[in-house]
């Protein structure tokens, strides 16, 4: 990968810390609307976004009429517009404004893998609102772990790693992060991982998602069975009605040993969500990238 230039660097930092601040000290409402405007320019900017995303819808529905698919993914940079303003607004939400933004439903799951002390494992996804389910996490219940990949652009990762530590949680760096994981599980602490992303062959295996083979990391079914935690499904679903975020615990996944199958079920719980709440995953991820041997590239 070549090397990224300094002022690419502060370019991209500078502009990302005029929109947060536009979009934390507006109106609501305009915030709102501002974030769409951004959206609508990343699409400008970056049209392969939106090509990816019509890809993926194409491959994963293809029983949709066109005209959906597109509906799908206007509302996935709407998703993404709500998110960019509740990042923007992180450092002023704290236990006094944290309902009007997020509820929990399901805590008990949570509560209930606490109680047997092998620390809790939350399987997420680039679904719903991601980065306000860890800090309200964080906020409401106490400090977690999360594994997350260091941005490419060092101005950008200090900048969102300092809102993601704002209420005590602590960032494990993806890479070589089994030893940290498995000491904070064996503390009886909650770690958060994003299962949803393409794997390299070498890191993965192959699951059937929404009908066709994706290849799926292995470290999280690997540290599962390792640590013995109780693996709970987590979102911060948008919900139209409340006008608000409901961060969700679906039942804690059992965990037999087999990575495959385990890997497999953990995604099959992921498609069933991501189709009840379409709108809101990453479709402008290349899920799909990695392809079974011999099969032809998809994108």
């Amino acid at each position: 990968m070549p090397s990224r230039s300094r002022l690419r660097d502060w370019a991209e930092y500078l502009a990302a810390r005029l929109a947060l601040f536009l979009l934390a000290w507006t109106p609501r409402p305009c915030a709102e609307i501002l974030a769409q405007v951004f959206m609508r320019a990343l699409q400008a900017a970056v049209p392969r976004l939106r090509r990816t995303a019509l890809r993926n819808l194409e491959l994963a529905m293809p029983e949709l009429e066109p005209q959906r698919r597109e509906r799908i993914v206007a509302g996935m940079f709407r998703s993404l517009a709500r998110m960019a303003v509740v990042f923007a607004r992180l450092p002023r939400l704290d236990h006094r404004n944290i309902s009007e933004w997020i509820r929990y439903d399901g805590f008990e799951h949570f509560r209930q893998a606490l109680a047997r002390r092998r620390g809790v494992l939350f399987a997420a996804a680039h679904l719903g609102n991601w980065e306000l389910s860890a800090y309200a996490h964080g906020l409401l219940a106490g400090p977690m772990h999360i594994v997350v990949r260091p941005l490419d652009n060092p101005l950008l990762d200090r900048l969102v790693e300092t809102r993601r530590t704002l209420r005590g949680n602590r960032i494990i760096p993806k890479k070589h992060a089994a030893r940290a994981v498995l000491k904070a599980l064996r503390e009886n602490r909650a770690v958060g991982i994003l299962i949803d992303q393409n794997a390299a062959p070498e890191e993965g295996v192959f699951v059937d998602f929404f009908g066709l083979k994706a290849c799926a990391g292995t470290a999280f079914a690997r540290l599962a069975a390792r640590s013995g935690a109780t693996v709970i499904p987590g979102f911060a679903l948008w919900c139209e009605g409340e006008r608000r975020y409901v961060l969700r615990f679906y039942p804690p996944v059992e965990i037999s040993g087999d990575v495959q199958r385990d890997t497999q079920r953990l995604h099959a719980l992921l498609e069933s969500v991501i189709r009840e709440y379409p709108e809101q995953w990453l479709w402008i991820h290349r899920r799909w990238k990695t392809r079974p041997p011999g099969e032809p590239p998809l994108y």
